[in-house]
């Protein structure tokens, strides 16, 4: 018990203080000289760490004043590092169970809106987009990890306020707290839209009378106060590690059905409403040698009034980065290296996880499939018992999911509002309320799941992968070290570019959507 206490401060603030110690197992020297040498970031040399330190770690609580003295006599270059060792938290999570967590961070409810992206770009530029998203997110964690191993610091705000004093921080902690609210929000949207139609289908019920259990609205409220709020109460992050594996686990079930679906539903398929039973005597017209319809030919490259949503749901589908830090603070025997390690393998196994569920569910309906791939299923038949199981797991997986990532959103809010407050339970409780509260009517009011994706993914999402991480890095990393005309610099510029060209891109695009009225997303099917 002891030594995961503060999960929750380290969630909270790995400050600078817990953090250098495992400078260690970065090139040795290079982080104390960086700090020796330069005023990090134009702030007053020996202010930055003991202040922020004392004002940025809302649950600094005993070791507080344990922990400064030794950062100064630190930071006045003391070489007896192997002496130093976290104070509140020692990393004693493996390899494999950090690619879980880290897995599991970025597998979202995207999932199920890919078959869609993909019908609206055509499988070979989805594919290029998937890629360079995946690269670009595995680039955009080289810069953080590389900030926060100079700076020794791993939370992802205190970062922000190392490079740009407060501001920083306010910037990171909004984008955390609007792209994770983002994501609880399609989270529970699927809650919402997916749950009465489970529990309709198990009773057979055709036309609900009404009844709350079969009322979406009713159901959200009820999962979010009986599971969701108990597991965010939580005071550690690390309780809720079990859960990880779990949700992945559910994840990979829904995979496995939707490429055996794939081979078990004919082409151009019939709506419940008028099939019957003669869809399953129903083969497509290729297997038997007839001329193939032409709305069962895969589209390579498709462009419309849809594909600009596309880019957002795709970027929305990597974004990990708030939990990146600390799962590395997390890490046993943590270094940059075995980090980016970490990273570069979940981002593999979750973009071929992706582009299959894309493929094979674009394959299975084409033209036809919905922002929400499940949906499409039950207009083929609404007992399917598979199906019904799928969306069991899925709802299980997003529901589960929700308390992991409520975390960030609590630690940027306290880092934001409470910033020298130790660790107080009925503040931790009230937050986690107060935002539940606030997701609920969000998914209450809000017309549709892509409305969701769309504006969050156009707007917080490149702030986290590409912008931020960037900006820190030219900013972190000392001039004497990496000159601004370096080369890792000038890539560091151009990504922060790349992510200034997308959001205004993405942004222009759902706004000319919105308003030209075609969108799926405002009409709200």
């Amino acid at each position: 018990m002891s030594e995961d206490k503060p999960a929750d401060t380290v969630e909270t603030a790995p400050a600078e203080v817990n953090a250098i110690p495992n400078g260690k197992g970065h090139e040795p020297g290079e982080e104390i000289a960086a700090l020796a040498k330069t005023p990090p970031a134009g702030d007053a040399d020996k202010e930055t760490v003991p202040n922020s330190a004392q004002n940025d770690s809302p649950h600094r609580t005993e070791n507080a004043a344990a922990n400064l003295p030794e950062s100064q006599e630190f930071l006045s270059g003391v070489d007896d590092k192997k002496t130093i060792r976290f104070t509140d938290f020692e990393g004693k999570t493996s390899f494999g169970m950090s690619v879980f967590n880290l897995g599991n961070a970025i597998m979202g409810s995207g999932i199920l809106g890919l078959a869609y992206a993909m019908a609206n770009t055509g499988v070979v530029l989805f594919l290029v987009l998937l890629t360079v998203v995946a690269v670009l997110s595995s680039y955009s964690i080289h810069l953080l990890l590389k900030s926060s191993g100079i700076v020794g610091i791993r939370a992802y705000e205190q970062l922000g306020y190392r490079a740009f004093g407060t501001p920083g921080k306010m910037a990171a902690g909004i984008a955390i707290t609007l792209q994770n609210i983002g994501a609880m929000s399609s989270y529970l949207y699927i809650v919402k839209y997916e749950f009465p139609l489970v529990i309709q289908a198990f009773l057979k019920v055709d036309k609900p009378a009404g009844e709350w259990f079969m009322n979406g609205n009713y159901l959200v409220i009820v999962v979010s106060i009986a599971v969701i709020l108990p597991l965010a109460l939580m005071k550690q992050l690390g309780y809720l590690g079990y859960t990880s594996g779990f949700s992945l686990s559910c994840m990979v079930f829904f995979l496995i059905s939707v490429i055996y679906k794939k081979f078990n539903t004919p082409c151009p398929f019939v709506d419940f409403a008028f099939n019957g039973t003669a869809s399953v005597l129903n083969v497509s017209a290729a297997d038997l040698g007839g001329a193939e319809d032409p709305a069962c030919i895969p589209k390579m490259v498709n462009l419309n009034s849809q594909t600009a949503y596309t880019i957002p749901i795709l970027a929305f589908a990597f974004v990990c980065h708030p939990e990146v830090l600390p799962i590395y603070t997390e890490l046993r025997n943590p270094t940059k290296k075995k980090m980016q390690h970490v990273a570069n393998i979940s981002i593999a196994v979750m973009y071929g996880m992706y582009f299959l569920a894309a493929l094979f569910g674009y394959l299975t309906f084409y033209g036809e499939v919905e922002p929400e791939l499940l949906h499409t299923y039950s207009r083929i038949d609404p007992y399917d018992t598979l199906i019904l199981c799928v969306r069991v797991a899925v709802l299980t997986a997003v529901t589960l999911t929700v308390p992991i990532v409520l975390f960030p959103v609590r630690r940027a809010i306290q880092q934001m509002m409470f910033p020298n407050k130790t660790f107080y339970w009925p503040r931790h409780i009230a937050i986690a309320a107060i935002l539940l509260t606030f997701i609920n009517l969000l998914v209450i009011f809000a017309p549709n799941i892509l409305g969701i994706f769309g504006v969050i993914g156009a707007t917080s999402a490149p702030c986290l992968i590409f912008i931020f991480p960037a900006v820190f890095y030219i900013r972190i990393v000392p001039k004497e070290e990496e000159p601004l005309r370096s080369v890792p610099k000038i890539m560091a510029a151009c990504f922060a570019g790349i992510g200034f060209l997308f959001m205004i891109m993405s942004l222009s695009f759902i706004i000319i959507d919105w308003t030209s009225g075609s969108s799926k997303a405002s009409s709200g099917h």
